[in-house]
């Protein structure tokens, strides 16, 4: 990734890309309060306000409890670091850039975006049936998620298209033997999403190991809950819940 600005030289931040630098390294630190993380590996990302092309992720090399708003690089969509720096400095994850870029530069609704490596999220991503609907956290995502085939490391570029597609209109997507990814409409949203995602994998992989018949709520009840958590005041919530999460941090 090359750096586009003059060492020394420090952009101007506004206001509101401060905020987003806060509750995304806020974030980091909740995906590591709640065992998330995968040492230096897997990435979250929000997109710059005001932009469309510009987005924060994880300066490469340093563990998610531990990042800070200025540990954040941000790049744009052909992944250009926009803040001085030196080379060690304004590194990322490349197989994030892959990923991150894709969403952000084909889902402008979307503001965060979320990748785990998670062992009950990657144990569900083996499974042929993928995240079934037995439990009420999977049935947020009742017909709502997406899947995308494992193609080796995401290094090539070329995935971008794939993973756009297999997205769709969602908010959260099964990656086949890798692992878990969610967004959201605001930072806050984007991490329910992918609390409630990695509960309901934790519940799934249990109820499987149980070895018991399971029970399939009928397809009518399954989308009336996916509806309900689509109701009016949905984002709100998750205002209130991320607000009180960070208190554990």
């Amino acid at each position: 990734m090359a750096n586009t600005i003059e060492p020394g030289i420090v952009p101007q931040r506004s206001d509101a890309e401060m905020k987003t630098r806060r509750e995304l390294s806020a974030l980091y630190r909740l995906v590591a309060h709640f065992r998330m993380t995968d040492l230096i590996d897997t990435h979250i990302s929000a997109r710059v306000p005001g932009t469309h092309n510009h987005f924060l992720i994880n300066r490469y090399g340093v563990m998610f409890h531990q990042i800070t708003p200025d540990d954040l690089v941000k790049i744009d969509i052909d992944g250009h670091a926009l803040d001085a720096g030196d080379e060690h400095s304004q590194r990322i994850n490349a197989a994030g850039f892959t990923i991150h870029s894709a969403i952000h530069s084909a889902r402008h609704d979307l503001a965060c975006v979320i990748h785990t490596h998670t062992a009950d999220g990657i144990a569900v991503a083996c499974q042929q049936d993928g995240l079934l609907p037995i439990t009420q956290h999977a049935l947020r995502y009742y017909n709502r998620i997406g899947y995308h085939a494992y193609e080796g490391i995401a290094l090539d570029l070329d995935e971008r298209e794939r993973l756009i597609r297999n997205l769709g209109q969602h908010d959260a997507m099964i990656l086949r033997n890798h692992g878990l990814l969610a967004a959201g409409r605001t930072i806050a949203h984007a991490f329910v999403n992918i609390h409630f995602l990695e509960r309901a994998c934790q519940a799934q992989v249990k109820a499987m190991a149980g070895g018991g018949r399971l029970t399939f709520p009928s397809p009518e009840v399954c989308e009336r809950t996916a509806r309900q958590f689509e109701r009016p005041g949905s984002i709100e919530y998750c205002e209130r819940a991320f607000v009180a999460a960070q208190r554990l941090l």
